[in-house]
């Protein structure tokens, strides 16, 4: 028997259960990963509180981890058992001690990156390849605004914004929040707690405001992140961390001038194998070369994931987080 984490019930961190399962074997095109660490994120809860819908209930929870490689399905020609690997997609379940997930959605981990940090960055590092170098390419010399810059994606997009030659501007809750940004190469940051983030945008640009939007918090941000934008940029939302942006009226981006807005996720862009090999190879030359150093501030037994999930959602945590097998 495996350990894992699954919920029967949509809820509070309560409803997560830590309990026996059979292995499964995988299937064709499918291996079966050993996990050493697990990573947390956001969209976790979202699924824990049905803001996504599982797609069955008992659930496992989960889609980042990283470990070896124990079991190959039939017509896997891209993976051997004993292979080092991570993952971010797929189906729910990273939450354990073992998961089996199709192929296409794993890579090879060079021996340079430890699991903890494959665990760590993953999902987050993907998430800042699509949007920095995908969503909208960044050449260099942009002005941009990226909310929760001292989160564990921020601190990511932080150090690569300053890789691309990027001016990020990160909002924070507090100094220490502040500093971690700026030490990571945030250009500035905005303690939203107690300064007017369009006003501070306004000061910081003289004027001429932002040419993307970076907003992971959703409805409390989304006028804030509209008034920072310069006339025909860009805004992205990518996640809901306040809650979903509803009721929009399309017409206010004529009003606010013109903007352009999208709402990407990991996997309309990591769509192919090849496509995300090509992420994957982004992301793992950025951590090979020192210009992305990833901070796992935190770590917690499998079983305590509920209490991990809690320090996450109360903003407790800077940098990343991650679940020990």
């Amino acid at each position: 028997m495996t350990k894992r984490i699954q919920f029967a019930r949509t809820g509070g961190s309560e409803v997560l259960e830590f309990v026996d399962a059979a292995p499964v074997d995988p299937g064709p095109g499918e291996v079966r990963i050993a996990n050493r660490a697990v990573g947390l994120n956001f969209i976790d809860i979202y699924f824990r509180t049905g803001l996504y819908p599982a797609p069955s209930l008992p659930s496992g929870l989960g889609t980042e981890a990283a470990g070896v490689v124990d079991a190959v399905g039939q017509g896997v020609d891209h993976l051997r058992t004993g292979d080092r690997v991570a993952y971010a997609q797929g189906p729910l379940g990273a939450y354990g001690e073992a998961h089996v997930l199709p192929a296409a959605k794993v890579v090879k981990l060079p021996d340079t990156i430890d699991f903890e940090t494959a665990a760590a960055s993953m999902l987050k590092g993907l998430t800042v390849q699509y949007l920095l170098r995908q969503t909208r390419e960044l050449k260099g010399g942009e002005t941009i605004l990226w909310h929760a810059a001292a989160g564990g994606v921020g601190s990511i997009a932080c150090q690569w914004a300053k890789a691309l030659g990027v001016k990020l501007i990160g909002t924070v809750s507090s100094p220490e929040k502040a500093a971690l940004a700026e030490k990571n190469g945030a250009w500035a940051t905005i303690d939203y707690t107690r300064e007017d983030v369009v006003e501070r945008v306004r000061e910081l640009t003289g004027g001429e405001m932002c040419d993307v939007v970076y907003d992971s918090v959703g409805k409390d941000t989304w006028e804030t992140s509209l008034d920072c934008l310069k006339p025909r940029s860009l805004m992205v939302s990518f996640g809901n961390a306040s809650g979903p942006v509803e009721g929009v009226n399309i017409g206010i981006l004529n009003q606010k001038g013109s903007l352009f807005v999208t709402r990407p996720s990991l996997n309309g862009y990591a769509d192919t194998r090849e496509r995300l090999e090509w992420m994957a190879g982004e992301l793992f030359e950025m951590l090979e070369s020192g210009k992305i150093e990833v901070d796992v501030s935190h770590r917690y037994p499998l079983a305590d994931a509920g209490q991990a999930q809690d320090a996450l959602q109360n903003r407790r945590t800077t940098g990343s987080t991650i679940l020990l097998p």
